[in-house]
């Protein structure tokens, strides 16, 4: 931008003091200020517009790069996978081939593990513990033991009036 040191800045002002009179010179400073006040503004409102559109553009430079990597790695997968199926399925002809269609294969047995055992609630019955403490006890410990609404309170914990 433009170098205006402590020596131009006065000289102008002097010069429009003399060309603009001391009456005018409030009005004109004021209004030359805020036109340069709406100028910074239109000059970084521009700034941010620009920097938001190079922000943009590289966010979808490494989106593309991304999207590119991700084809890739499931391509990758997808042949490795495809390999392996038919890797299984040549292994699985020559190891089924000599079979009759009905035989069963002459291998031994084993028994099957049982299966595992399925899922059993805990059955934990805290509430009828809790209800089973005594009051002294859950008094003494700051327990609970109706519930209150939040006018009750303010008035429970209110200090009494002065008589």
């Amino acid at each position: 931008m433009l170098d205006f040191g402590f020596d131009k800045i006065a000289l102008i002002g002097a010069v429009a003091l003399i060309v603009i009179g001391p009456e005018k010179l409030p009005r004109v400073a004021r209004t030359v200020g805020a036109l340069i006040g709406k100028a910074q503004r239109y000059v970084a409102d521009v700034k941010a517009e620009v920097n938001r559109s190079i922000e943009l553009e590289e966010l979808q430079k490494m989106k593309k790069q991304f999207e590119t990597a991700a084809s890739d790695i499931q391509n990758t997968v997808q042949r490795e996978v495809n390999e392996a199926n038919q890797a299984f399925e040549s292994s699985w002809n020559t190891a089924t081939n000599g079979l009759e269609p009905g035989a069963m294969p002459m291998m031994p047995v084993e028994p099957l593990a049982p299966p595992p055992p399925s899922y059993k609630h805990p059955n934990k019955k805290w509430r009828l513990k809790r209800g089973a403490t005594p009051v002294w006890f859950k008094q003494r410990q700051g327990i609970r033991r109706q519930a209150q609404s939040g006018a009750a309170r303010v008035a429970r914990f209110r200090p009494p009036r002065p008589r």
